[in-house]
């Protein structure tokens, strides 16, 4: 048996560190004897979620640069450096085979040393448009797997291998349990059914949004699963009193709400772009203008460009989405138009293709 040895970083947000696991996970499904640490930035939720997920992890004091000039840019060299020397000691004892980074602050002076000192190493890109970590990166790793077409704009093309991002595997057969799904949220089986997702924590934009528009979905007989956010959850839980509203803070049976929608309203943050195109239901994408480098909108419009979904940017809500939202319920010919064209984009074996990746590292060694 392989006793390999592979360092995994990635955090900061839940779509760096679920691709994290995922790959891990696959992993150690081939080489049950490999062994694996994470490293992540000690403030962030990676400390929390890894363990939690079975791995062992490590922190570095490490933060990004702030987009405006604040006190804590003044800390970020000394940061950095730290960072380094304990990414080099953490190497030096750990001896990896191979180092995978998928994003996040931590996994830019990790990978910095593992290039430097010839380990194999791989970084995986969630988004259309790469975060500052991964497009510094880019240049000295040894592969990197996108899950978007073009993105030779920001890495060299001879590196760049095109696998998708890890997804849950109860996705997969979301499209057969349409009516199982509907059950499970005791809904009348011959309404139309949108499901809105903004997010684990909650959109409050979104929310209000379809505050605004509950009585154009009671008028259109549309009945709403309604996932407004923990933060948000009080204030909106009293519209679960309506005939054709259910108000969620937190859907655990995810892969059921989906398998239950007719029409979904989501973020459009790189690991749920890449789950819808599994789902393949017709999309309204109403990206985040909060994020860096605003790759939510880049991710949508990637998606909507080949008309597989619809994009609605936050400014244009007032003006443009009570029409979309009537012509997708008036038109079912354009409902299984958006649904085929976004099923076409899934990329269903990214885990698989990513560790296949690794592995040619491995063999080179």
């Amino acid at each position: 048996m392989n006793n390999y040895k592979f360092i995994l970083s990635g955090g900061g947000t839940g779509g760096h560190i679920y691709p994290a696991v995922a790959i891990a996970d696959e992993l150690r499904s081939r080489y049950p004897n490999a062994e694996f640490l994470f490293i992540g930035a000690s403030d962030r939720m990676e400390m929390d979620k890894v363990p939690q997920a079975g791995y062992k992890i490590e922190g570095l004091w490490i933060s990004g640069i702030q987009r405006k000039l604040t006190l804590k840019n003044l800390t970020f060299p000394f940061k950095l450096i730290v960072s380094l020397l304990r990414s080099r000691k953490i190497i030096k004892l750990f001896k990896p085979n191979v180092v995978i980074g998928t994003g996040g602050f931590a996994s830019g002076p990790l990978l910095q040393v593992a290039t430097s000192k010839k380990i194999p190493t791989l970084i995986q890109e969630q988004n259309s448009f790469p975060g500052i970590t991964n497009k510094l990166l880019g240049k000295k790793v040894n592969t990197i797997c996108v899950a978007y077409e073009g993105l030779e704009k920001f890495f060299p093309k001879e590196k760049i291998r095109l696998t998708g991002n890890p997804i849950r595997k109860d996705l997969l057969n979301v499209k057969n349990k349409h009516i199982e799904g509907k059950d499970v949220f005791t809904l009348i089986h011959k309404k139309i059914t949108l499901l809105v997702l903004g997010g684990s924590l909650g959109a409050r934009r979104i929310n209000q949004l379809i505050e605004e528009h509950l009585e154009l979905f009671e008028a259109q007989n549309v009945q709403v699963i309604w996932q407004c956010g923990k933060l948000y959850y009080d204030k909106y839980k009293q519209y679960s009193q309506l005939e054709n509203v259910q108000v969620h803070a937190f859907l655990n049976n995810m892969d059921m709400a989906y398998a239950a929608a007719d029409i979904i309203i989501s973020r459009a943050g790189a690991i749920s772009v890449s789950e819808l195109c599994i789902v393949g239901k017709p999309v309204i994408f109403i990206p985040s203008p909060n994020v860096a480098e605003d790759h939510q909108t880049k991710n949508a419009k990637a998606v909507a460009d080949k008309n597989a979904a619809i994009l609605i940017k936050e400014k244009d809500l007032d003006a443009d989405f009570k029409t979309q939202f009537s012509e997708l319920i008036s038109n079912e010919e354009k409902r299984n138009q958006l649904s085929e064209n976004i099923e076409a984009l899934a990329l269903t074996n990214a885990t698989r293709d990513i560790v296949d990746e690794v592995e040619k590292l491995l063999k080179k060694q």
